[in-house]
């Protein structure tokens, strides 16, 4: 399985894990089109090398690699996919 970082809806956009990713896959960020309405940020889950610095950074407890996310937060996985697709 391939590793990366999954966002989940204690995100709180403080943005401390978009200025730490290495890959720039966290988004929106606060100058980006939608910042102010989205409900959470979110890890493109191909640009995502899986390193763990944006779970590190987080104090809210709100980011999982993808092998550590429990199981009543999957759906997580799924939303944060779904945010790159369109």
């Amino acid at each position: 399985m391939r590793r990366y970082s999954v966002i989940t809806d204690k995100c709180t956009q403080d943005l401390r894990c978009v200025s730490v990713c290495l890959r720039n896959a966290i988004h929106p960020t606060a100058s980006e089109p939608g910042f102010g309405e989205a409900p959470q940020l979110f890890v493109h889950p191909k640009r995502c090398i899986g390193c763990g610095s944006c779970v590190s950074a987080c104090d809210n407890g709100a980011i999982f690699e993808i092998e550590d996310l429990p199981e009543t937060l999957q759906e997580f996985a799924a939303r944060n996919a779904a945010y790159y697709a369109g």
